[in-house]
């Protein structure tokens, strides 16, 4: 996909002639790609400087900042790119809705935002909560309702696979309700 500044792309970033300039719809999307990456940015408590450095100049602060301020678009590679140096699955960028909750690991799980705030070792997992929080505008500041693609990216930042992350998060004694999964290492004590 191409530029929506007159930049150039990145390396490896290919442009089609035949598109043509984007709609509303288009630039609401890019901008709203560029709002998740920055949030997953911030959860994992990184600075654009940051990124740049970690990626060893793979990903230049400016480029990045312009893919979150919805300036740049990212072609699919890039985009598949991006979020596996942050770690994440695709579907958290772009916005995807959760799977239906056939199986158990598709419930939804409950966070007493009072007790995470308590815990020191869970800032990053507060950074996230707190961007889950501003994008949907549920200010309620007592319990957040996570969806199966947060829970993903949560469970990234928690500790790696969504047994390990839902194991972390009861033993924090933050969760209200949540799924029973299989393997958790908890549950199965």
């Amino acid at each position: 996909m191409g530029d929506m500044v007159g930049d150039g792309p990145e390396p490896g970033e290919e442009i089609d002639p035949d598109e043509g300039p984007a709609d509303e719809d288009d630039r609401e999307f890019t901008r709203s790609v560029g709002q998740r990456l920055r949030a997953v940015r911030q959860a994992q408590g990184l600075s654009l400087a940051e990124v740049e450095t970690r990626s060893e100049g793979r990903w230049s602060a400016s480029a990045v900042g312009a893919y979150e301020r919805g300036f740049r678009t990212l072609s699919l590679p890039r985009l598949k790119a991006l979020a596996d140096f942050y770690k994440v699955p695709v579907g958290v960028m772009l916005g995807e809705p959760a799977p239906l909750p056939d199986a158990p690991e598709h419930h939804k799980i409950v966070l007493d935002l009072e007790a995470l705030s308590l815990i020191d070792p869970a800032a990053p997992i507060r950074r996230f909560v707190q961007s889950i929080i501003e994008s949907r505008g549920d200010f309620n500041g007592k319990v957040l309702s996570l969806r199966h693609d947060d829970l993903k990216a949560l469970c990234t930042l928690a500790g790696g696979d969504i047994p390990t992350g839902i194991a972390q998060l009861r033993s924090w004694n933050v969760m209200i309700k949540g799924p029973e999964i299989p393997g958790d290492p908890i549950r199965d004590l």
